[in-house]
């Protein structure tokens, strides 16, 4: 076991030796999908893999870190004390379900304290059947120019009409046009992108390797930035499946705090467009899967589109003054990781508590579905 502080890190290059030492600590064999771009201080971006268990098991559990790049620094917490947990280990081996620690699903993202990939494209947006025509967000549409300003910070004049937005159309209105996902923009918030990217076609490789064999699966996905700060919200990850969302909740909800959805509204999310989860009908048709994303809080959601607004900004101008691109990238990964170790302890016991969960569920010890 380590400490919880021990098993976070403030940059990528750190959670990725931690997590890689992790793997070593616990004898697992590493497969690493080296990127082709390097990071922010110029290391070797990758997604690594590892398998804690039989790779013939019927029964597998995903656990993933990093689709929206500056998140992973909380996923990268959970997988790295889940390695030197020993417990949580015998746990999983005891009940015959093998787990699949997916570190940093989007590594660029995650080295340069972006949210999106090298392509400026949101991973979790990305999952779509590029051959049809692309969804059509003229919510979204609307508001681009708003969103994306001139200058930066926003002038006084650009703050009034986005808050005149908000007070005319509401808040749930400006939140589902921004991040719903869009497909007209490629400088633009929430990009689903125009094809495959990398790290899409990556987790296809790795679902095809390592998930074929399985009859059950589950898939826990690390995000932050919605929601009270340390509260992980349990969002329902699939298909509009009665089924699968009633197993989700068998698994993971409470009367007191069921998984929400997106579907029903019961979400902090807004609906969204191309989730990453809809591969998984995709690569392993053979499979029951039951999925969540585990979305912790961190800063009220204003604070959050702004960051993101500085961050696309940003992208578009790399003239910027080094301290101006420096403040952005701070305010990037504050909003998306509260650096304390009261948040670090709730996102551990938490996602701990989840994975628990998870396995009961896969080897049918959790209650039937309602």
């Amino acid at each position: 076991m380590i400490g919880v502080g021990e098993a976070f890190a403030g940059r990528y290059l750190l959670a990725r030796q931690k997590f890689l030492e992790g793997c070593a600590a616990a004898g697992l064999a590493v497969r690493s999908h080296v990127h082709p771009l390097r990071g922010r201080d110029g290391e070797e971006l990758a997604m690594d893999v590892a398998l804690d268990g039989d790779p013939q098991a019927e029964s597998l559990l995903i656990v993933s870190s990093g689709c929206h790049g500056v998140e992973g620094h909380c996923g990268s917490g959970v997988q790295v004390f889940a390695l030197h947990d020993a417990e949580w280990r015998e746990k999983a081996r005891d009940q015959g379900v093998s787990v699949l620690y997916v570190h940093a699903l989007n590594p660029y993202g995650f080295s340069h304290t972006r949210r999106v990939t090298h392509e400026n494209v949101d991973l979790n947006r990305n999952f779509l059947d590029f051959s049809q025509p692309l969804p059509v967000n003229e919510a979204y549409a609307s508001l681009h120019a708003l969103l994306l300003p001139e200058q930066w910070p926003p002038s006084a004049a650009n703050q009034a009409d986005i808050d005149a937005l908000i007070a005319r159309e509401g808040l749930g209105f400006y939140q589902a046009a921004v991040t719903r996902g869009q497909y007209q923009f490629a400088d633009g918030l929430f990009y689903g992108g125009n094809a495959p990217t990398w790290s899409n076609k990556t987790v296809r490789e790795v679902l095809r390797t390592h998930a074929r064999r399985a009859s059950r699966l589950g898939w826990i996905d690390m995000h932050t930035g919605l929601g009270p700060n340390g509260i992980g919200e349990r969002i329902f990850a699939g298909r509009d499946d009665k089924a699968a969302y009633a197993r989700a909740n068998a698994w993971w909800g409470t009367a007191a705090a069921p998984v929400t959805s997106m579907y029903d509204g019961s979400s902090t999310s807004a609906f969204l467009t191309g989730l990453m989860c809809y591969a998984l009908d995709e690569e392993c048709p053979q499979a029951e899967h039951t999925s969540i994303a585990l979305e912790y809080g961190t800063e009220p959601m204003l604070e959050v589109t702004a960051a993101l607004r500085g961050d696309h900004w940003l992208h578009c101008h790399s003239e910027a003054p080094a301290e101006l691109a420096e403040a952005i990238h701070a305010r990037m990964l504050a909003a998306f990781y509260s650096d304390t170790d009261a948040w670090r302890g709730q996102v551990i016991s938490q996602a701990r508590q989840a994975m628990f969960q998870a396995v009961d569920g896969l080897s049918g010890l959790a209650p039937a579905p309602a």
